[in-house]
């Protein structure tokens, strides 16, 4: 699928992974519908990139607000042939601390934001796709999810992040399985550490100790880095029901 073709779905559009990825499809030629909460970053982005940026205020759990926000996407669009799902929290904690067990809420947050809200998009999304025509290659969608080195190696305190990463890595190639008789592909991309508003969160001493487990590079990952691989999984064909580490092969130790 070439990039002037594109019209997608970004979660998380606003800021982080998902502006970079939105900026690069607008630059590349295409149109992009941001799902995010944040409707002064939305707004602004609309204001700077004009018409080929949509804003809908969105949360990605809420299956009625996701399945008006798809309808509205296509009928300014025309049409939606691809999703990037960026939107996610993280909330860490150990399952038991010093003050007691972790809040089930607190994790129950995290599952459905991260794992819930992207099956949502997923579910909607794909359903819009189905009457999309084929191109050349029969391709009538993409959809790119965003899981974390964590689903894989998480820490000591990632328990709710790890399984909501892991979620999403373990769906990709039953829904890449199912989908494929539409001709819509569905990829995973595992980043590291990548400079984003979640990474910033974090106290400096830790910021500094998961770089220095970065092999090479030997620095946090760039959005735009993240947005790169979108485009590459965009305009390959053949990749499919697969999930990419991104991670300057860092594996992360217990703490």
């Amino acid at each position: 699928m070439e990039m002037q073709d594109i019209t997608a779905i970004v979660t998380g559009g606003a800021s982080g992974l998902g502006e970079a990825t939105t900026r690069r499809i607008v630059a590349a030629g295409g149109k992009v519908a941001i799902f995010d909460m944040n409707e002064e970053r939305g707004n602004a982005l609309v204001d700077e990139l004009g018409d080929h940026v949509l804003f809908l205020k969105t949360d990605v759990a809420i299956a009625e607000n996701v399945e008006a926000n798809v309808a509205e996407a296509v009928s300014v669009f025309g049409k939606v042939n691809a999703v990037v799902n960026c939107a996610g929290i993280a909330t860490p904690g150990k399952v038991v601390s010093k003050g007691g067990p972790m809040l089930l809420d607190r994790f129950e947050q995290v599952i459905r934001v991260n794992l819930t809200g992207t099956f949502n998009v997923i579910r909607v999304a794909a359903a819009a796709m189905m009457s999309n025509e084929p191109n050349a290659d029969g391709e009538r969608g993409v959809i790119v999810n965003t899981a974390s080195v964590a689903a894989f190696e998480g820490q000591i305190g990632q328990a709710a992040y790890s399984a909501s990463k892991g979620g999403v890595v373990g769906m990709t190639l039953p829904i890449a399985r199912e989908f494929a008789g539409y001709g819509i592909r569905v990829m995973t991309i595992a980043p590291g550490l990548v400079e984003t508003p979640l990474f910033a969160g974090l106290p400096e001493p830790a910021q500094n100790a998961l770089v220095d487990m970065t092999l090479f590079p030997k620095r946090l990952g760039r959005p735009d880095e993240y947005a790169k691989l979108v485009e590459s999984i965009f305009t390959n064909p053949l990749l499919n029901g697969e999930v990419i580490r991104l991670d300057g092969a860092i594996r992360m130790q217990a703490k």
